[in-house]
């Protein structure tokens, strides 16, 4: 059995958000991810490394 933080759930659900950033005055952009549980106003990840799970194989 793998041990839970004290403020989380056993089995709460996540969301999940992609975005397409653009910075620079447009000059560059890249495409993020977000994961977040909408419970728990801290819980939350942003990555702007984003794979296809196909590309990871």
């Amino acid at each position: 059995m793998s041990p839970q933080p004290a403020d989380t759930a056993p089995s709460q659900e996540l969301t999940s958000q992609a975005y397409h950033i653009t910075v620079d005055d447009g000059r560059d952009s890249f495409c993020a991810l977000s994961i977040e549980s909408p419970d728990v106003e801290t819980a939350w990840l942003i990555s702007d490394t984003v794979r296809s799970l196909e590309n990871m194989r």
